[in-house]
């Protein structure tokens, strides 16, 4: 185990390929540890689509953590009601999702709604702050690795260069370079075989209060057209089932846009002013077969492949980048031993095998947008990082969904809390940051001397975690264990270190 000051090969850096989303929030995460990450984008500038416009509660919270949340409420907006139009009958409006009011252990209540590329600009804002930046129109042409470190070759233009780093992350889609580079496949289905359409288009005469659906009578169910209204800016995103732009360019993709309007809407084609971005997409579910070779790793689309039904893929993406952040920046400060890192397929790709289940089952209407979808109830139980107690807490434990105590491998929920000073607080307040925490609630006495990365804090009794126990929370906001027992506390990190 080499700490990070003294690292040689690679200098201790992380290379991330890819600027989506998952990249983004990966880089955000090293930063704020103190690694240095080189990411870099094979195109030009940012993905400038709409696509991803769904943020769930979960990663709402990892955003809260990164310091951007605010930034994302005040862009976006919540999900619009829908507006479902049939020929010859008046249009019926009703909701996509399962409205929801903040509660105490869960201040993102329901989906917000933003586009995909306003959530990356600014995770790039956030990213440029911490120090790091983004190498655009840089791709990684080659990639190598040895017992210390990775070697990659990247094209820019003209110039070819290498660079050296410890580790390397694959966040660069399901075509991606890093996942063809190591040979690994990915194992899935064809959800649905003819093409969809996804453009963002700006339309005049169009209620922007709804979320717009056409049944193509000739289409059958399946070959709706959608307008969404994006908040923070006057596009719509356009969803069309079973369509294709048969790879035309610019000009003629707005003439087909505008067929498709007229053809399954009661729509004027002229109506459609302008066309700002589109593309066409197959609905494909697949998983990679690893989530890891030796010093490389895969994130986001690149170990996974979701339906867009449900708003999944994005937010898998994140909570993947949120998992393995903590885990790179404590090996690479030499805070852990190298085997921590094992831990992120162990724990990522069960639940991202889980999701891309109900992403498939939400695109065949076999499930509904609900609590499920927000991802506050996914957990790692079973994780070789989750220590479960020898005995029963003083408190019983109920295993329903935030209805009790929380269990080790569940999420840490937020809480109104108090203070040693009696000023008032949230738990979350307490997590925010790059750090471990120990809670230590009601009448219990945490250990001395902590490692520097463990923060303690000292809670009065504060629902619902449980009085007279020490309660010691991951990074990433899981909970690791729970005891009323110091030693086992110090055990635990012990291990951690190796």
């Amino acid at each position: 185990m080499t700490p990070l000051n003294s690292v040689k090969d690679g200098d201790g850096r992380v290379l991330v390929a890819g600027a989506g989303p998952t990249g983004l929030t990966l880089a955000c995460d090293l930063r704020r540890r103190g690694v240095a990450v080189t990411v870099v984008e094979r195109g030009d500038g940012l993905f400038p689509g709409a696509r991803g416009k769904g943020v769930q509660p979960r990663t709402m919270e990892v955003f809260d953590d990164l310091g951007i949340v605010d930034a994302v409420r005040a862009a976006g907006g919540p999900y619009p009601r829908m507006l479902v139009h049939r020929a010859g009958e008046p249009p019926v409006e009703w909701d996509l999702i399962e409205r929801a009011e903040p509660r105490p252990d869960a201040p993102y209540a329901e989906v917000w709604m933003l586009p995909q590329w306003r959530t990356q600009e600014l995770l790039l804002a956030r990213l440029r702050a911490l120090g790091g930046e983004v190498e655009f129109g840089t791709a990684l042409t080659g990639l190598e690795q040895d017992a210390d470190g990775v070697t990659a070759r990247l094209s820019t233009g003209d110039t070819v260069r290498t660079v050296r780093a410890a580790y390397a992350v694959g966040c660069d889609g399901a075509r991606g370079t890093v996942r063809a580079t190591l040979g690994i496949g990915m194992t899935g289905e064809t959800v649905e075989a003819e093409p969809s359409v996804v453009a963002d288009v700006r339309l005049a005469g169009l209620d922007r209060r709804y979320w717009h659906i056409w049944r193509d009578s000739a289409h059958g169910a399946h070959g709706a057209l959608a307008l969404c209204p994006m908040p923070g800016d006057d596009t719509f995103q356009f969803v069309a089932q079973h369509a294709t732009l048969d790879g035309a360019p610019g000009a003629t993709r707005e003439v087909l846009l505008r067929e498709l309007l007229a053809a399954r809407t009661d729509l004027a084609p002229e109506q459609l002013k302008d066309v700002v971005y589109a593309s066409e997409f197959r609905v494909n579910a697949a998983l990679a077969d690893r989530f890891r070779s030796g010093r490389v790793f895969l994130a986001g689309d690149a170990a996974h492949i979701h339906s867009p039904a449900g708003g999944q893929g994005l937010n898998t993406g994140v909570q993947d980048a949120y998992n393995l952040g903590w885990k790179l920046g404590l090996v690479l400060h030499g805070h852990a031993d190298v085997a921590l890192l094992d831990t992120y397929e162990a724990e990522r790709a069960p639940l991202a095998a889980a999701v891309l289940g109900l992403s498939t089952r939400l695109h065949r209407r076999a499930a509904k947008r609900g609590t499920e979808t927000h991802q506050l109830d996914l957990a790692y139980p079973d994780s070789p990082l989750t220590r479960h107690p020898t005995a029963p807490p003083a408190t019983p434990h109920s295993t329903a969904p935030h209805a009790g105590t929380p269990a080790p491998g569940d999420r840490a929920p937020d809480a109104p809390a108090t203070a040693p000073d009696g000023s008032p607080l949230r738990v979350f307040d307490l997590l925010r940051g790059p750090h471990l925490t120990l809670l230590a609630v009601g009448d219990v006495t945490p250990p001395a001397g902590l490692p520097p990365y463990v923060r303690t804090h000292p809670l009065p009794a504060t629902p619902p975690y449980t009085a007279g126990a020490l309660h010691l929370v991951r990074p990433d906001g899981y909970l690791a264990l729970i005891t009323e027992d110091p030693q086992e506390v110090t055990s635990y990190l012990a291990a951690l270190s190796g």
